[in-house]
């Protein structure tokens, strides 16, 4: 199995490699020397992310690497765009939503939400939206939904259990599943950290505006 594992890695490696140089030397969207060397090394990078040839982490340092050796921008150049404050507004987010989901916070969260909201169909849904979309604000609303869809799944679980005579639980777990994917996009849409696009948004009306 390890060694199965290992050839795959190897591959991965390889066929960024092999997918960097082709596109560098072909050349498809006829480039600047400059600009299709920098494609490559995105390709190179867009490589071994998809397939985990290496930690993701080591990936995104690769240009600080690649870039000085192609001539594509200096060390200082490259160093520069690391240090740039959504970088860092980024990485805070990740963070907050790592420490939570370490604690388990988020389940806390929702369950006392849902506790006051009640206990009715109606009373849980809209619960879960609140839970939902306050979490969303501060964690990236991909992991909020995530996070909330296991605590949906086994309040749904307990439904069943407790399921009145000559009534349906589908429409309601339909409607939980689906309130839980808008609450957390419409949560992501209050801060700069709720969705990464928004950070990418704010770094750009910055470098536009600014």
């Amino acid at each position: 199995m390890n060694r199965i594992k290992n050839n795959q890695h190897r591959i991965s490696i390889a066929l960024g490699l092999v997918l960097a140089f082709s596109i560098g030397l072909i050349n498809p969207f006829s480039l600047n020397d400059d600009a299709a060397r920098a494609v490559a090394v995105a390709v190179l990078m867009i490589t071994w992310w998809i397939t985990e040839a290496i930690p993701m982490p080591a990936v995104a340092l690769v240009p600080l690497v690649s870039n000085p050796i192609l001539k594509i921008g200096s060390i200082e150049e490259v160093s520069t765009a690391y240090s740039n404050p959504v970088i860092f507004l980024f990485m805070g987010g990740f963070m907050l939503g790592l420490a939570i989901e370490k604690w388990n916070l988020h389940k806390r969260i929702a369950l006392h939400i849902v506790k006051r909201t009640g206990t009715s169909g109606n009373r849980i849904i809209l619960g879960f939206i609140i839970a939902t979309a306050f979490l969303s604000m501060w964690l990236s609303n991909t992991a909020t939904a995530m996070m909330m869809f296991p605590i949906a799944i086994s309040v749904i679980a307990v439904m069943k259990d407790h399921q009145q005579p000559n009534t349906s639980i589908f429409n309601f777990s339909m409607v939980l599943m689906l309130v839980i994917a808008y609450a957390a996009n419409f949560g992501g849409m209050a801060t700069i950290i709720g969705t990464p696009p928004n950070v990418a948004f704010v770094g750009f009306i910055e470098k536009i505006w600014l």
